[in-house]
């Protein structure tokens, strides 16, 4: 029989973090699980050490490919009907799976359903920002300004992610591919939250990807064009994605002309215009949309 949940950890260089990683996942209290570890082309000791849980874990070294070709990867070799990922840098409190299984069961519309997290910066315990407090339900239009969904506190269906496509995570985008996919599924399906904090989310190392790559919004700007293309979206999400997009669009290309990307700048500036013409777009006083074609 399949296990329940396939658990998919993604990492590179982080053989003393992902160990805790894995570690806390095998310390779970529900233990029908898989576990799938896709190393993405480290040249450090994750294979040694992880080689010591033998069968406790799957392991796979790819090339250098990226975050979401390691998670698209990972996805590829799940058995189980429900799918939760960590990241390489997080832990699980020991009833993470057990609380959103019972959840989730208690909820049997539910198809995807996250949890609170504990942040943690530099080994210090701080408080996230009013503006990264989780809602849950109908979280769109409060997940286009930045990411509200954590990989590494969801499980959902795997059902849900195939009907996005064979990759859901998208291999180009080198960061934001969350913000993207966690989008993409809210637009789509609510996505509950657990209020208990069962997630350790750790931060303030230089590998990060929100810290070590440029222009973050510039994949959120690719991510909303993206979306908005897709024909997904309701009037009213069109609306409220056009709106951020003019938004982040504005911030990004003023940024690139103080710089002295005079052509970037402009490309950015005009872009919001050039996506309301090409699909006959008009956003009234009262901010409601007409689409005329597409």
């Amino acid at each position: 029989m399949p296990p329940l949940i396939s658990v998919i950890i993604p990492t590179y260089n982080r053989a003393a973090l992902v160990v805790e990683a894995v570690a806390s996942v095998l310390a779970q209290t529900f233990t029908d699980f898989e576990l799938i570890v896709i190393d993405d082309g480290s040249t450090d000791e994750t294979a040694a050490r992880l080689a010591l849980y033998g069968k406790a874990l799957h392991y796979e070294r790819q090339e250098r490919s990226g975050v979401s070709a390691a998670r698209n990867r990972g996805l590829a070799l799940t058995s189980g009907p429900w799918v939760a990922f960590l990241d390489s840098d997080d832990l699980w409190l020991p009833r993470k799976l057990e609380i959103q299984v019972d959840f989730l069961a208690g909820n049997p519309g539910a198809e995807i359903c996250q949890t609170e997290e504990i942040w943690v910066r530099n080994g210090r315990r701080v408080n996230p920002r009013l503006r990264h407090a989780k809602p849950s339900g109908d979280i769109f239009e409060a997940s286009l300004e930045l990411c509200l969904v954590s990989p590494s506190a969801v499980m959902l269906r795997r059902s849900l992610l195939e009907t996005l496509g064979p990759g859901p995570f998208d291999p180009q985008l080198p960061a934001c591919e969350d913000y993207d996919l966690w989008l993409r599924i809210a637009c789509r399906k609510p996505v509950f939250l657990i209020g208990d904090p069962l997630v350790i989310k750790r931060g303030g190392h230089a590998d990060q990807l929100s810290r070590s790559t440029p222009a973050l919004d510039r994949y959120r700007i690719q991510a909303l064009v993206k979306l908005l293309h897709s024909g997904d979206l309701s009037a009213g999400q069109s609306a409220a994605a056009m709106r951020e997009l003019e938004k982040k669009c504005g911030i990004y290309g003023q940024g690139c002309l103080k710089r002295g990307k005079k052509e970037e700048g402009t490309y950015y500036l005009e872009l919001p215009e050039k996506m309301k013409a090409k699909f006959e777009i008009r956003i009234n006083s009262n901010d409601q949309l007409s689409k005329l074609k597409m």
